[in-house]
């Protein structure tokens, strides 16, 4: 038998979802959780209360806010009135949002009153209208207490009662595939951010492949994906759990306890925090050795190989897999087959899923690389965004004979399978040997005492450029930098190991980037 992959838009698959799937549980948080057929009606409230509120087809909304049930309703009730979502990074500071809500032509903001991790919202919008106030944007609601500028959500909602239900219906009815559904603004680490739109095909089509090609859930499994919302490593999950009518778990921050506890309570069988310092976290923390994870049966992270050995050693019930994707790709385009022998999970991040393509070119004339050979990893296919919002001359760069060019170094096995060996600009010219940070890093992260390390390029007199290291130590863990250095020697080439080692505390971070022109800035501002 043929299999196909059917796709709609996000409001009608949310239709379809509650209609096929309506008492079971969409989201769950560990204070609360929401059916399917309650955040459905919840959807049709809240856009409803947009519609009054003038919103229309092609109006942006904008959305700043931790991880609640109430972002992913206004996500989809954008959706019903053909709005475009513009889900904001929540780590910003007022330059980067008064940026953002100018740049997306955002005409209407819902945050709430939490103060989070991130920020205090309230402070953060005053803070940023003050910079520079959009002049598209006409409202800003409030979730929570009532604050001086904003509009309540309950009265915002109890306004949306004068639309009719079917008003919204037609408007939905009217959102065609190809339309923008979101967009997502990348980290930003080198200038401004760039906003990606991307439409209703790429995200549905990426989901129902995520779900139908790799991890083929049922209506009983518990999906644990704690990234942020603004973060398409939270979406595609959300969209892949709806195809299956199983449950996305969630949290407003990241917490070790509470993630193993709720993890415990809920009967995990699917892991994504897919950043190595979230489960390093957990595997650290003194409940995981008591923790009952027999449920879980998939876990994804993307980190060095021997990392990545580490966590299957971890989580020996579970099948570590990983990924390759950007947000102009539609956040993934590969993932590893839990079939795939355990070498492939941990060197390789899968296939291209279907309906889409990856070749391997030279980064200076374009010819096509074989099998084997490193370049820069090129895309085609459904999921590649049509370009940067705003930004023709952006859009000029990114493509080359119709695929884009994601400016990361990789190679394509004898398989098809991608491995991912870091960006091209992190290639260091020492001595005129080309270095790959992430070499570097890899072997750097196999150190006791080593949380995390990145390695920049900085300036050499006599090689031009060298290697530094900057490294986060695990709690209680000690070394110096001769001691990092001396660990280094034997394991890599001489001219690869790093001359300067500085050790951090916190890094300087975009959404779920380390911004490595920060970290070169610090190593300058040594000099002054």
């Amino acid at each position: 038998m043929q299999s196909f992959t059917e796709f709609t838009t996000l409001g009608d698959l949310l239709i379809k979802s509650a209609e096929k799937f309506g008492e079971n549980p969409a989201l769950i948080f560990p204070d609360n959780r929401v059916s399917y057929e309650q955040l459905k009606e919840r959807a049709y409230d809240r856009a409803r209360a947009l519609a009054a509120a003038g919103l229309e087809p092609g109006s942006h909304l904008g959305i700043l806010m931790a991880n609640t049930i109430e972002y992913i309703e206004y996500l989809f009730a954008a959706q019903f009135i053909g709005a475009m979502a513009v889900p904001i990074n929540a780590r910003y500071k007022p330059p980067e949002l008064a940026y953002v809500l100018d740049n997306a032509d955002i005409e209407l903001v819902v945050t709430h009153d939490a103060i989070s991790e991130y920020a205090d919202f309230e402070k953060l919008i005053k803070d940023a209208i003050k910079e520079k106030r959009s002049p598209l944007l006409k409202h800003i609601v409030m979730i929570g207490d009532d604050c001086t500028g904003f509009i309540n959500d309950k009265e915002f909602v109890q306004n949306g009662e004068k639309i009719p239900k079917k008003n919204i219906d037609l408007m939905r009815q009217q959102v065609s595939v190809r339309q923008p559904a979101i967009m997502m603004y990348t980290s930003g680490t080198t200038a401004n951010p760039k906003g990606c739109p991307l439409n209703h095909e790429v995200l549905v089509r990426n989901g129902m492949n995520m779900n139908r090609s790799r991890y083929f859930l049922e209506e009983s499994d518990r999906f644990w994906a704690p990234l942020p919302m603004f973060h398409m490593a939270s979406i595609l999950p959300l969209i892949c759990c709806m195809d299956a009518g199983a449950a996305m778990m969630s949290m407003q921050h990241v917490e070790p306890e509470l993630s193993l506890k709720m993890m415990e309570k809920e009967r995990v069988t699917v892991a994504f925090p897919s950043f190595p310092t979230i489960t390093m976290e957990m595997i650290n923390h003194p409940y995981f050795s008591q923790a009952d994870l027999s449920s879980l049966k998939r876990i994804n992270n993307v980190a060095p190989p021997e990392l990545l050995r580490n966590f299957q050693d971890a989580f020996p019930q579970a099948v570590q897999t990983g990924a390759y994707g950007l947000t102009e790709a539609g956040g993934v385009i590969a993932y590893n087959h839990p079939e795939d022998s355990l070498e492939k999970r941990l060197n390789t991040c899968g296939k291209p899923m279907p309906g889409l393509l990856a070749k391997i070119i030279d980064p200076e004339n374009g010819d096509e690389k074989p099998a084997g050979e490193k370049g820069e990893i090129v895309l085609k296919g459904y999921s590649v965004f049509d370009g940067y919002y705003k930004a023709p001359e952006k859009n000029e760069e990114a493509f080359i004979d119709g695929w884009f060019r994601t400016g990361d170094l990789g190679l394509l096995d004898q398989d098809g399978d991608i491995e991912f060996h870091g960006r091209i600009k992190d290639m260091l010219k020492v001595g005129g040997e080309n270095v790959a940070a992430i070499e570097i890093e890899s072997l750097l992260s196999t150190h006791p005492a080593v949380k995390i390390a990145q390695v920049i390029g900085v300036p050499d007199e006599r090689l031009f450029e060298v290697a530094c290291a900057y490294i986060e130590l695990d709690e209680g863990a000690s070394s110096e930098e001769p001691e990092i250095i001396s660990f280094c020697r034997g394991k890599i080439a001489s001219f690869k190991i790093p001359r300067h080692v500085r050790f951090v505390k916190e890094w300087p971070m975009s959404s779920t980037k380390i911004q490595k022109y920060v970290l070169r800035d610090w190593f300058e501002q040594e000099k002054t």
